[in-house]
């Protein structure tokens, strides 16, 4: 299986700068894109930024310019750089990991669908 342990979350002035990050441990061999969600009450779900396996990003426009995602494939690691933090980006993050197609979890009859992690609290104040 593989796991996804995020850090990095905390609270911060508008304006200011945090940096998450999220380890990928276990079947990693399975991933392909790697991401963030973030998660509010009003308004659920919302996807914050993807990298691929060729470290090609995708970004939500509501952080373009201001966030900033890279991989580190030998680390299995994901960095999300927040700048120009916003009270909007208040959330609890999410990272997520997509899977390669019928990639078999190690000792299980089964394959890899997919991993996120526990979640950070990011609030930023106005």
């Amino acid at each position: 299986q593989v796991q996804l342990m995020e850090s990095g979350g905390g609270l911060a002035q508008a304006g200011a700068s945090l940096r998450l990050s999220c380890q990928a441990s276990g079947d990693t061999r399975c991933i392909s894109a790697m991401g963030w969600d973030r998660q509010t009450p009003e308004n659920g779900s919302d996807m914050v930024a993807t990298v691929n396996n060729f470290g090609t990003a995708n970004y939500d426009d509501s952080v373009m310019g201001r966030i900033t995602i890279s991989r580190d494939n030998a680390k299995n690691t994901v960095i999300l750089q927040m700048n120009n933090l916003k009270p909007e980006d208040t959330a609890v993050y999410y990272c997520n990991a997509d899977p390669i197609p019928y990639c078999p979890i190690s000792g299980r009859d089964t394959f890899f669908n997919g991993a996120w992690g526990q979640g950070t609290q990011v609030v930023v104040s106005s």
